[in-house]
Formats: C-alpha cells, sequence, structure tokens
C-alpha cells in the first residue's frame, strides 16, 4: 500500500501554532478565521436543517467553538467516532494535511447519512506575492530554491477532492481578499502570529540568510506596493461543501435515460451530424 507523502512536519506545525498563541498580535493575526467563521455561519443559516450533533475538525478551537461544542484536532487520524455526527466543518487547516483526500474520507465517515460536511482553507491565490518573491529573492542570492511556503491546491483540484472522498452534490467557491501591510515585515510577523510560518517536512533546517530576505523585501516593494506605499497580499478563502450519501438526495440520471429531446425544448428542428468522409 503507498503511503502518503509527507509534506507537514507536524511537530514544527504544532510548535509554530503554540508560539503565535504567545506572541501579543495572535488575537489580529487571526482576521482570515474569523472572515471564515462569519462566512461558515451565513452558510449554516442559508441551510434550512437544525443539526444537533456538529463538530469541528481544527488546529485553532479559540475561534471554531462557536460552531460546535465538539471539537477535534486536525491530526492525521481525526478523534471523531463514525457515523455520530450530522455536521462536520473542517476549519482553516486541510491546507496542512499530509494526506487531504484522508482528511475527508474521515469526516465523511464521522457523518450520519445525509449529514453536511462544510471545508474552509486557504486557497492556491493566497500569499501569490510572498512566493513570487522569495522564489525570486533566493535564486538571485543562492542561486537555487528551497521549500519556504506551503502549496496551496486551486479552487478545482480542491473540488474534486470531495467527490473522491465519495462526498454527493460536492460545491466548491471561493473569496478572495487583498489585505494591506505597511511593511515586509509586517508581513512576516502576521504570518509569525497566525501559527502559519514553514512547517515542510522538507524545508531547510537552519536560519534563511539575511540577504534573502532583504533581497525579497526589495522585490516586495518594488512589484507589489499601492499608490500609498503599502504591500498589497491575497487572500483566497475556498469553501468546499458536501453531503453524506443517502438515497433521498438528488441522483444523477443514466446516460440514454431521457425522455424528451433536447431539439424539442428548444424548438428548434434536430439535424443529425454529418458522416466522416
Amino acid at each position: 500500500m503507498t503511503q502518503p507523502m509527507t509534506l507537514t512536519d507536524r511537530a514544527a506545525l504544532t510548535r509554530h501554532r503554540a508560539r503565535a498563541r504567545r506572541l501579543p498580535g495572535h488575537d489580529e493575526a487571526l482576521f482570515l478565521h474569523r472572515l471564515a467563521l462569519a462566512d461558515l455561519q451565513e452558510r449554516l443559516e442559508e441551510v434550512n436543517r437544525r443539526f444537533t450533533a456538529p463538530a469541528v475538525v481544527t488546529g485553532f478551537p479559540e475561534i471554531f467553538t462557536e460552531l460546535a461544542r465538539m471539537v477535534a484536532p486536525d491530526d492525521d487520524l481525526i478523534a471523531l467516532e463514525p457515523d455520530a455526527h450530522d455536521l462536520v466543518v473542517h476549519a482553516m487547516s486541510l491546507h496542512w494535511a499530509n494526506d487531504p483526500i484522508g482528511q475527508l474520507v474521515q469526516c465523511r465517515r464521522a457523518l450520519r447519512p445525509d449529514g453536511l460536511c462544510l471545508v474552509v482553507l486557504p486557497g492556491g491565490r493566497s500569499l501569490q506575492e510572498l512566493r513570487a518573491s522569495l522564489a525570486e529573492a533566493e535564486t538571485t542570492v543562492t542561486g537555487g530554491l528551497s521549500p519556504r511556503v506551503l502549496p496551496m491546491g486551486e479552487i478545482r483540484d480542491l473540488g474534486a477532492l470531495m467527490q473522491r472522498a465519495g462526498f454527493a452534490l460536492p460545491v466548491a467557491d471561493s473569496l478572495v481578499q487583498t489585505v494591506e501591510y505597511r511593511t515586509f515585515p509586517a508581513l512576516l510577523s502576521d504570518l509569525r502570529a497566525a501559527g502559519e510560518t514553514n512547517a515542510l517536512a522538507g524545508r531547510l533546517r537552519h536560519f534563511t540568510r539575511r540577504a534573502v530576505m532583504a533581497e525579497a523585501a526589495r522585490i516586495y516593494e518594488r512589484s507589489y506596493s499601492t499608490s500609498e506605499g503599502r504591500l498589497k497580499a491575497t487572500a483566497e478563502l475556498v469553501f468546499l461543501t458536501g453531503w453524506s450519501p443517502h438515497e433521498s438526495q438528488q441522483q444523477p440520471l443514466r446516460p440514454g435515460s431521457a425522455r424528451a429531446r433536447l431539439a424539442d425544448a428548444l424548438g428548434v428542428p434536430e439535424k443529425p451530424l454529418p458522416k466522416d468522409g
């Protein structure tokens, strides 16, 4: 059996999150998490259902306990009982998963039939300016590249994960925000205070050279400054929705089972396709 690739150093991620909680700017740095929480609450209000056994999977229980009393850490093995919940929310943690499909499968198994799963995580456009600046700076200074910023999935690929994990009626959409910072160090401080610094398993195990960071700051300021001199940073939140399969849900028709012709519905004559040759 093929083992999933180890993307994240979970011990390092745990240390970074613990350090972040001790930093003075921690509460303010979680503004995206609060934005995600508000959007999740709006989505749940639009669902015509009362959930009686919700659960949340997250590395940030201080934010998302508003959604459920049952909160499970985003460990590789999620501590949720099978068929125990009618709602599972995976909040702002899936991007660090070594096996994201495995995480979603565990969420589906924790759901009762026709239970709802909501997922929110940073999408592929997040920190695109920082990734580009660091890559150009490191190439310029050292002549090579090292793993520095977590790779994040595009919305189309993330949406496909729900289907691969066995969810019915999967939907993916996103929310893009532009955040502005006074300086490059202020951006890095925000990431540190949010617990989102480099915890990649393949990262270099020594401090980044000052010349690399100075060059990255210069590139960032040159390429991504506003007219007022502030630095732009893109933040994308991707929301994934899926249901645990149940016979009452809408099902796609079998190919060839249609009882009416499309041409009749459109009121146009039907023309056969021309034969080859």
